[in-house]
């Protein structure tokens, strides 16, 4: 393979861009791993057309902030243990995704609703450099959206704090209907029910954007974040 590659770029701290002039992508993203291998660095090659995004959808529990907050609201309830082991199943694909978190919110049923403050106040944090992220694409033009398969009370705060421009997620219901991030007054607590919103206003089922989503869903466009165990073959197309 012959290739020219140009005076690299800096991006940042450990970060470079390279532009690279050769007849096909496929040999530079292999000569690239093989000279990678076995060393802490991510590479990802993509064509020079197309390579400055306009959208950035981003999943939020162990992506953009460091926990999964279902888990940490059943740890307010005592049994993290329990619905941390669902997680796992749901997000390595083992479980019915719609299922798996309906059994969840059950187990936190009699949870005050300030518990979900709470947790956003002492267990939510930003992982490192996801604010740099979601700034850098959104003054380059993108449209950046933060989602979860877990629930709005969490994403509309994540999202104003990492600088997203929209968030969505499921809508906790209490008492059967649609609950409120307003609605955690004094003595209120969670219903065993849960479900979703899609964007449009229409009424769905829950919101699929955890390790259990379909790579190809996002066909040259996906990055993966911290790649679940379950999920064991990535096209080429997809960055690691």
């Amino acid at each position: 393979m012959r290739a020219r590659v140009k005076e690299p770029r800096p991006l940042g701290p450990g970060a470079l861009d390279l532009s690279v002039e050769a007849e096909a992508v496929a040999p530079v993203r292999e000569a690239a791993e093989l000279l990678l291998a076995g060393r802490a660095i991510d590479v990802c090659v993509q064509p020079w057309n197309g390579r400055r995004k306009r959208l950035l959808i981003a999943d939020m529990d162990s992506t953009i902030i460091g926990c999964e907050c279902i888990d940490e609201l059943a740890d307010f309830a005592g049994v993290k243990a329990k619905v941390s082991e669902i997680t796992e199943r749901a997000m390595r694909g083992e479980l019915d995704f719609e299922g798996a978190l309906r059994e969840r919110v059950a187990m936190l049923k009699g949870l005050p609703l300030a518990d979900l403050q709470r947790a956003y106040d002492e267990r939510v944090r930003l992982n490192p450099g996801a604010r740099t992220l979601v700034r850098t694409m959104a003054e380059n033009g993108a449209r950046c959206v933060l989602v979860s398969g877990g629930f709005t009370f969490f994403t509309s705060r994540v999202a104003q704090a990492a600088g997203f421009h929209a968030n969505r997620a499921n809508t906790l219901l209490e008492n059967g209907e649609p609950g409120d991030d307003r609605s955690g007054g004094p003595g209120r607590r969670l219903s065993r029910q849960a479900g979703g919103r899609r964007p449009g206003g229409r009424q769905g089922g829950p919101f699929r954007p955890d390790g259990a989503a379909p790579l190809p869903g996002l066909p040259g466009r996906g990055v993966c974040h911290r790649l679940k165990r379950g999920v064991t073959s990535i096209p080429p197309r997809f960055g690691l």
